[in-house]
């Protein structure tokens, strides 16, 4: 026993803590005689055996291995300190914490849109949580072939699919596409109920899924913008009507007189094209001809449809004509 009494008594502890770390294995030691493990507060330690969970500890604390830990192991319980080798064995130490993450598009995402057929690029950026709740499947797919994992390998994974997960709940039952902040809700619901079933697989569960902002190029949302002050939401002529008063009266049209004439002159153009089209909306149907509000008689008669060569009186029908 005197042997023992000389060993160095192994400290199985997360020597290697970092608050982004998930999880961290301590490996290829021996645990001999007097060894003891340290449990910090946010963390449980895993004992392996061949890939395998012999024991699960919770409570944060400084235990003695032989007496207190190896007699609740599956396997190792009935092993006692009395071999000069010791044991190797594995301990994988996870962080129990909610982890938060901040994502953000890394390219901009084109969304289809009948206003415009090229699509609206569209950024967005939030926040999503994840934390470990299966360490089964923890070690099946990820702890099984490495030492460490950290938070960035979780964003990298997330990121890579968002992208799509975005399109896909942006473009969903025909969601106003220039006001998309109204539905960011309902949009980051439906994303983090995908998400949570990517990861499931590996012992992570997405708790949380967030959209702090949309963004718009810059001419797509100062359109929005005097869209929005002007109540003209959707009538691209009249914005570009609007745009063209706002530029003429903040003296941002100007020219020495040809430019500014030539946007006056725009204007008249516009001007005139709408009292043609109030003209039009004038125009009086009856069931086999057509005549102004100004003009005095029909071509036909409203009565029989014969045709009134400018009588004040229908020639077939002695129908009034004026």
């Amino acid at each position: 026993m005197a042997f023992f009494k000389n060993q160095f008594a192994n400290v199985v502890e997360w020597e290697e803590f970092r608050d982004d770390m998930i999880f961290w294995k301590w490996s290829n030691r021996e645990i001999k005689k007097g060894s003891r493990l340290i449990i910090r507060p946010g963390q449980d330690a895993i004992f392996l055996n061949n890939g395998k969970i012999e024991g699960i500890f919770r409570d944060e604390g400084d235990y003695d291995i032989e007496s207190q830990i190896i007699p609740f192991l599956s396997t190792l319980k009935g092993f006692k300190f009395g071999f000069n080798t010791g044991i190797r064995i594995e301990v994988l130490f996870v962080n129990t914490k909610e982890f938060t993450v901040k994502w953000g598009t890394k390219n901009a995402i084109n969304i289809p849109t009948p206003q415009l057929p090229g699509g609206i690029p569209i950024r967005a950026n939030g926040t999503f949580n994840f934390k470990v709740d299966d360490y089964i499947s923890l070690i099946d797919k990820i702890a099984g072939v490495r030492d460490s994992y950290l938070v960035e390998d979780v964003r990298l994974r997330i990121t890579s699919i968002l992208d799509q997960l975005l399109m896909r709940w942006i473009t969903r039952e025909g969601r106003d596409i220039f006001n998309l902040q109204a539905n960011a809700f309902e949009i980051a619901k439906g994303i983090r109920e995908d998400l949570d079933m990517e990861v499931i697989d590996s012992g992570m569960t997405i708790t949380g899924f967030n959209i702090m902002s949309f963004s718009y190029p810059e001419e797509i949302q100062d359109m929005i913008n005097k869209n929005a002050s002007h109540s003209m939401v959707g009538d691209l002529s009249r914005y570009q009507q609007v745009s063209m008063t706002d530029g003429i009266s903040s003296g941002k049209v100007k020219g020495g007189g040809t430019t500014s004439d030539m946007a006056g002159m725009m204007m008249g153009m516009k001007v005139a094209n709408e009292i043609v089209k109030n003209m039009d909306n004038n125009i009086k149907k009856s069931s086999d001809g057509i005549y102004t509000k100004g003009d005095k008689k029909p071509n036909f008669c409203p009565n029989c449809g014969e045709e009134t060569t400018g009588a004040n009186f229908c020639p077939n029908c002695g129908q009034k004509l004026i």
